[in-house]
This record gives C-alpha cells, sequence and structure tokens, in this order.
C-alpha cells in the first residue's frame, strides 16, 4: 500500500510540474514589413524578397534580400542583397544598399523620412539632393525585378560604371 501511494504521490508531481511548465509562445516574430509601420514609415520600402533582418536596440538594423533586384517607383530603384542602416520614427538614416537611378546615373540613397505627424509625402535624401515624393506608391510591398532590362540606357551606364580597372599589362600597352 505503500509503494501505490508514493508512485500516486510522483505521479501527482510529475503531473504537477507539466502544467505549470511555462509554455514557449509560438508567435512568430514580426516580419520588416510590419516593423517599418511601427516607426511610422510605410511597408513598401522593401522588396518583397526580404530573407531575414536584425534590428539592435538603438535602431541599427541590416536587411538581407534573397537576391539584388529593381523595384519601379516614380524612379528605377535598386536593392542591393544586403542593407544596413539606422531606424527611428519617421526616418532611415545612414543607409546603405539602394540606389535611384536620375538620368543616366546611379546614386545611393542617405536618408529616408516623412513627415510627422503623417502626410502624403515621403522624402529621398541623395547626396544633398531632398526628393519629394508621393507616398502612396509605398504602401504596399512590390516584386522586384532580376535586373535593368538591356533595352535601359541606364542599365548600361551602370554596367559600364562597374567595369574592373584594367591590369597594370593593359595600361603599358595602352600608353605606349
Amino acid at each position: 500500500m505503500a509503494i501505490s501511494h508514493i508512485g500516486l504521490t510522483l505521479f501527482s508531481l510529475i503531473f504537477f510540474f507539466c502544467l505549470s511548465k511555462p509554455t514557449l509562445s509560438q508567435d512568430p516574430s514580426p516580419t520588416v514589413f510590419e516593423i517599418l509601420p511601427k516607426f511610422g514609415l510605410p511597408s513598401g520600402l522593401l522588396p518583397n524578397v526580404v530573407t531575414s533582418y536584425s534590428l539592435s536596440d538603438d535602431g541599427s538594423f541590416t536587411v538581407y534580400l534573397e537576391k539584388e533586384c529593381y523595384v519601379k517607383f516614380d524612379y528605377l530603384v535598386y536593392y542591393d542583397k544586403k542593407i544596413t542602416g539606422k531606424l527611428t520614427y519617421g526616418s532611415i538614416s545612414n543607409l546603405k544598399g539602394i540606389e535611384v537611378q536620375k538620368l543616366f546615373l546611379w546614386l545611393d540613397v542617405d536618408e529616408i523620412k516623412v513627415d510627422l505627424p503623417p502626410s502624403d509625402s515621403i522624402y529621398f535624401q541623395v547626396g544633398w539632393i531632398n526628393k519629394k515624393l508621393d507616398v502612396d506608391q509605398f504602401n504596399t510591398v512590390h516584386s522586384c525585378r532580376a535586373g535593368v532590362s538591356s533595352g535601359s540606357c541606364g542599365g548600361k551606364w551602370k554596367q559600364f560604371l562597374e567595369l574592373p580597372a584594367p591590369n597594370n599589362d593593359v595600361e603599358m600597352l595602352l600608353t605606349e
């Protein structure tokens, strides 16, 4: 009788600890597209090929894309596979990995801001130029294109500007 009493007590303790053990939340962490609106920014600032991101307590972030790609807004925008910056309410500063095509040139986007309180405008800082755009085009997440079409003159300029520097043998032949 004492053995069955000990067994019942042991079973009760195990059962109690199993019920009282805190369960881990199965809620997935928010996507980057859910994080941006929490900072007052539209979710469509990034293309749909985001694979992961990290966000530090100080607002520093890194976003990884499946591949580099292009999205057409009022301007053609290039996204590198890795995008970094600092996220604060209403702005992204120290931005690296996003470029915009202006005429035949590709220019780095340094900062993105929205008006506070929110308005219908969003501002892209490219060097010393501040370009105001309609925020509505950034409210939905866009699909990205793999590259610039071959008919685009801007794409050819970007390819030309990215050619590697000639090695010394070629330079010597050209200068002789």
